[in-house]
């Protein structure tokens, strides 16, 4: 049995940012003391919105009044929205007025709204989480949207986290299975940051990789526990959703939690994709962006890579310009339609660059091929894990066809400056054979 306590302990030795993670059964009214002792004299702006005020929100803020810290409320009315940044301006604009240490009472969305301004304030800020639903609590970024644009700005983490489990399994069981699946998108983007590390673009940082994913099969054992709402595996999954967070501090990269699987959300976010009506958590989009890394690793591990022709990969290895117009084509009718663009010219490796990672691969095939056996999950125990647990199994569980998915690829390929599995796939001229595997005839999303 893993010692979660004694894991934490010494990833918050090494975070940069966050210096006290309490979490367990009734520990809400702990939170003006955790105030007082981390941020002795200053006032605090309690954050929430209308969900997250009866979450917690409302016990929060009698606590602290109870305890004569002087503080004011923002709440956000809106039933459900993103985290923009004109509403981390707006919070801003209360720092401004009343200088103070944000406490964000919600989860993704809150957080990560608070982490912006609070960071653009220059003070620390405070947390109480409402749902085991994103790992974004401690990381050292905000996934903000500006102008239309989701990106992840580097911002400091929360200098405090609490999580009171009752209160965490109390939240609609939707957002723990949402929680569940980013949790386990660590599987597929693990192992396409053990391909950045071969590639040497990114290479794998020790202490980030052994905070997370020494310990990352166990902290996804129990969907059944999650699907039953149990507080002693949420608050599991709640110290497993921190801890990947933290392994972001300590890395100063978001290249410890995402990967492919992440880009898919991001388009939905940015092309205001809904479902019934409704925006779509980013837990359940980023599951159903997990599940076809998840198919697309099954495919190159039936591949013998050792047999790749390098030099005629190379030979037929795109100049920039070609790839820069090929981004444009794709993303022209995209809502930002530079990104394509902008991202491709960030990483694109010349010839000799990209024989020299394909010689890596050829040469180290057979051993490579085993380790990612090991870090990786077939798409059918994923798609099973997730049924238990109650996240999508499927596009149409979002609302979103096969069809998209395909359409989507292309765009994942080009949409971020991180080296993904589409990149390999691009460099050894196997792209349009990964990706049929997968969407063509015969393949889980066949369409």
């Amino acid at each position: 049995m893993i010692d979660f306590n004694a894991r934490i302990k010494d990833a918050l030795a090494l975070a940069s940012d966050t210096k006290v993670f309490q979490f367990g059964e009734d520990i809400l009214k702990h939170a003006p003391d955790l105030f007082m002792e981390n941020f002795p004299g200053k006032k605090a702006l309690i954050v929430a919105d209308g969900n997250t005020w009866g979450a917690a929100g409302e016990k929060v803020w009698s606590y602290f009044k109870g305890a004569g810290i002087e503080c004011r409320k923002h709440l956000f009315g809106m039933e459900e929205f993103h985290a923009d940044s004109i509403y981390s301006d707006e919070i801003g604009a209360e720092l401004d007025e009343f200088p103070s240490i944000p406490v964000a009472v919600g989860s993704g969305v809150i957080n990560d709204l608070c982490k912006l301004a609070a960071f653009r304030h220059n003070v620390p800020y405070m947390v109480v989480a409402t749902a085991a639903s994103v790992d974004g609590y401690s990381s050292s970024g905000a996934s903000i949207t500006v102008d239309g644009a989701k990106m992840t700005i580097e911002c400091k983490a929360p200098k405090v986290i609490l999580a009171d489990t009752n209160v965490l399994a109390s939240a609609p069981k939707e957002m723990t299975a949402a929680g569940y699946a980013d949790l386990a998108a660590k599987i597929p983007a693990g192992g396409e940051w053990m391909i950045a590390d071969l590639f040497g673009t990114e290479p794998i940082v020790p202490e980030a990789w052994k905070i997370l994913y020494e310990i990352l099969p166990e902290m996804i054992a129990d969907p059944e526990g999650i699907a039953a709402g149990n507080p002693e595996s949420v608050g599991i999954l709640f110290a497993g959703l921190t801890l990947s967070g933290i392994a972001m501090q300590v890395a100063h990269s978001s290249r410890p939690a995402s990967c492919a699987e992440h880009l898919y959300s991001h388009w939905l976010d940015m092309t205001g994709h809904t479902f019934n009506g409704k925006l779509q958590s980013h837990g359940f989009q980023v599951g159903v962006g997990t599940l076809t890394t998840c198919a697309f690793f099954d495919e190159l591990l039936k591949m013998d890579l050792s047999e790749i022709d390098v030099e005629a990969c190379v030979e037929k290895w795109p100049a920039l310009e070609e790839e820069q117009r090929r981004a444009r084509e794709i993303f022209k009718d995209f809502p930002v339609s530079e990104l394509g663009y902008t991202e491709i010219t960030k990483k694109y490796n010349d010839k000799e660059t990209v024989r020299r990672q394909l010689e890596l691969i050829k040469n180290n095939w057979h051993e490579f091929k085993k380790e990612l056996r090991k870090q990786v999950y077939s798409f059918d125990k994923m798609q099973n894990m997730f049924s238990i647990a109650g996240a999508p199994t499927c596009p149409e569980d979002i609302g979103v066809t096969r069809n998209q998915m395909r359409y989507l690829t292309d765009f994942v390929q080009l949409m971020r400056w991180r080296i993904n599995m589409l990149d390999l796939a691009k460099r050894g001229c196997f792209y349009d054979r990964l990706v049929d595997g997968v969407f063509g005839k015969g393949g889980v999303w066949e369409c």
